[in-house]
C-alpha cells in the first residue's frame, strides 16, 4: 500500500475559498445555493429511476411540466418547497422534523 503524505493535501474549505470566495461572501453563498439544489435534484432523480418512472410520468403525477422536472434534477432551478414536497410524496419519500 502506498503512503499518502497528508501535509501536501489541501483542505476542502481552502479549495472552496479559492474558487468561490470566503465563507459568507455573496459568491460562496450562491455556490452553496446551487450545490443544495443539485443535491436535492440528485436525490429525486435517483428515486425516480429506482421506481422506473420517466420524467414525463412523474410530471403527470404531480401536475408539473416535464421540463421543470428536468431542471430540478439538473439543479438548474430554485424549486419551491411545495413542488419539492409534491414530487417527494409522489416518489414515496418521507420527511420528519427532528
Amino acid at each position: 500500500m502506498r503512503e499518502i503524505k497528508t501535509s501536501k493535501l489541501r483542505k476542502a474549505s481552502d479549495l472552496l475559498g479559492n474558487k468561490y470566495g470566503k465563507e459568507g461572501s455573496a459568491s460562496r453563498e450562491e455556490f452553496k445555493k446551487e450545490a443544495i439544489a443539485y443535491y436535492y435534484g440528485e436525490i429525486l432523480k435517483e428515486k425516480r429511476k429506482e421506481l422506473n418512472l420517466t420524467q414525463e410520468e412523474l410530471s403527470k403525477r404531480v401536475g408539473l411540466k416535464r421540463s421543470y422536472i428536468s431542471k430540478i434534477e439538473k439543479g438548474e432551478t430554485d424549486m419551491q418547497i411545495s413542488s419539492f414536497i409534491r414530487i417527494a410524496e409522489a416518489l414515496g419519500l418521507k420527511f420528519s422534523l427532528i
